[in-house]
């Protein structure tokens, strides 16, 4: 049934002046649908705004996936006994190292927007002084004096004798003998079997494969002071640490030179930068921070000394930069599948990247299920009192119905008048909403990130430390809060969602309406009434 123009203002006309005749029911409906846009409002302005952080947040930091040991695997294979020590060494030393060709044919996956790695091994130098607390010095295997003289001990001629001492230079054992009037000290230094996974070399060369694989320098523990970073990627360029620049005068442009040090064969780099490391690590007991030694450079450099000597001992280290969190099994299965030994396992960032924002979460989340609470109890309490309006209201839907109006159009209007009060007073909430917002969102997270810090303290305090930490721990991992304020904004988005809380809101509790008005028989309400 189509409406014209007249009968639309026809019904309006009745829906404003029924609105104005029974001012004390839509009062107190006026009310009721005010405190729910206030709150509405409150509510969808904290939400929305928090959605916006947290993509933000994660739009902003990857997630990463990285390769490390599996440390389970690693102990089930341990031995004990006299010689476990060696034993459990050779088995370590025997699992397959991950390879720059491994790291390669995993970073072509569907799962993953890029990757990046570290490609490094160690070089030795004739020419640079090692930034190093130690100060090593030589000393002879043999010597052998001659005395006048054998010496006694105890009445007991020592001819032919030997003695042991433990605690000789470099920690070795030093052995005495004495033959005739021949005295010789022969030093023996302690062996020492390690791993063949550690670089030998005096000097670390970090080969980056990209811009992106420096987040030391992105994310502020490593500062280039002088100079810049390099910017060639196939040239012998290189960045070193202002100790090693220091103690070795070294200033941007100069050439320094590095030696295999398995044949001697030497390198020399240009010197783009100089880096200052901020971490602070160490900085109490040591001379020199622990990258003093460390040489950064381009992978494709690093891959080139490879190529002169495969036996150098190299090291990679990737990451992987995965499209989302329902990425992570994927990736998972599929390195495995292209043959990631078990000794190895995957590890992400994601638990990091959840921790920073736990408690933005927390906040939408309690915001949200407010704001469905609300919306709830609002439908019923609107529901009953429309329910109630009708009934007192019978005697007027009789009248109405027995000159000629529709039910269609009588139904229309009991919607309007509705529709018309709650578009009002959702009017006036949004606007005391947008003020209300934003200290009521700052207040909930203050709150949320205090109750956050007070387990912190306890876990702390069980730790036995008995205050506050400078790392927060939260299961075992660093927690960070990425966001200490939510400036709820009322938007666009935010009004456009209220008003369709507002028409749904009308139409829910215009139910009892529609049903009564097509239920009501207009001769039986006039007959009630008489």
């Amino acid at each position: 049934m189509s409406l014209s123009y007249k009968r639309i203002m026809y019904i309006l006309k009745n829906s404003l002046r029924s609105i104005f005749r029974n001012k004390g029911r839509n009062i107190l409906i006026g009310i009721i649908i005010l405190v729910i846009s206030c709150s509405a409002t409150v509510t969808l302005a904290i939400r929305n705004t928090a959605n916006k952080l947290v993509k933000n947040y994660q739009e902003a930091n990857d997630i990463i996936a990285t390769i490390g040991f599996n440390r389970q695997e690693l102990s089930n294979q341990f031995q004990g006994g006299e010689d476990a020590k060696k034993t459990n060494i050779e088995n370590f030393n025997n699992i397959e190292q991950l390879t720059l060709e491994n790291v390669k044919k995993y970073g072509e996956s569907e799962y993953l927007k890029n990757y990046y790695y570290i490609y490094a091994t160690s070089l030795n130098s004739d020419t640079l002084t090692k930034a190093t607390d130690s100060y090593e010095y030589e000393v002879e295997d043999r010597q052998t004096t001659t005395s006048s003289s054998s010496t006694t001990t105890g009445g007991e001629s020592n001819t032919g004798k030997e003695g042991f001492e433990h605690g000789g230079p470099m920690g070795g054992e030093r052995r005495t003998v004495v033959n005739n009037n021949t005295t010789t000290v022969i030093t023996k230094r302690n062996e020492k079997f390690e791993s063949s996974r550690n670089l030998t070399g005096d000097f670390e060369i970090d080969g980056y494969s990209s811009i992106d694989a420096m987040t030391d320098f992105a994310n502020g523990t490593y500062q280039v002071s002088e100079g810049e970073m390099i910017t060639d990627f196939s040239a012998y360029e290189c960045v070193i640490s202002s100790d090693l620049a220091t103690l070795n005068e070294i200033s941007v442009g100069s050439t320094i030179t590095f030696k295999n040090p398995n044949n001697d064969k030497t390198y020399d780099f240009t010197v783009k930068g100089i880096y200052k490391d901020n971490s602070g690590k160490d900085n109490a007991v040591n001379m020199y921070s622990q990258s003093a030694n460390k040489i950064i450079t381009s992978s494709n450099i690093v891959e080139n000394l490879v190529v002169d000597d495969e036996t150098l001992v190299t090291n990679v280290t990737p990451s992987f930069i995965l499209k989302d969190e329902s990425s992570i099994e994927g990736f998972k299965a599929e390195v495995k599948e292209k043959g990631l030994n078990d000794f190895y396992t995957i590890n992400t960032n994601i638990d990091e990247l959840k921790n920073a924002t736990k408690s933005i979460e927390n906040v939408k989340t309690f915001a949200t299920t407010f704001l469905i609470i609300t919306l709830v109890i609002a439908s019923i309490v609107l529901f009953v009192i429309n329910m109630i309006n009708i009934r007192e209201r019978k005697y007027e839907i009789g009248v109405y119905r027995t000159i000629g109006i529709s039910k269609f159009k009588l139904t229309i209007q009991f919607v309007l008048e509705l529709l018309i009060v709650s578009i009002i007073m959702l009017c006036i909430g949004a606007v005391i909403g947008t003020f209300l917002s934003k200290p009521i969102g700052n207040t909930l997270l203050a709150s949320e990130i205090e109750a956050s810090e007070e387990a912190n303290e306890q876990i702390s305090s069980n730790f036995g430390r008995g205050g506050p930490m400078d790392m927060k721990f939260n299961g075992g991992r660093a927690q960070i809060q990425a966001y200490d304020s939510i400036d709820a904004v009322v938007d666009f988005t935010v009004i456009a969602e209220l008003l369709g809380i507002g028409v749904a809101l009308t139409i829910i509790s215009s139910l009892a309406s529609m049903i009564s008005i097509q239920r009501f028989s207009p001769l039986t309400i006039l007959k009630e009434r008489s």
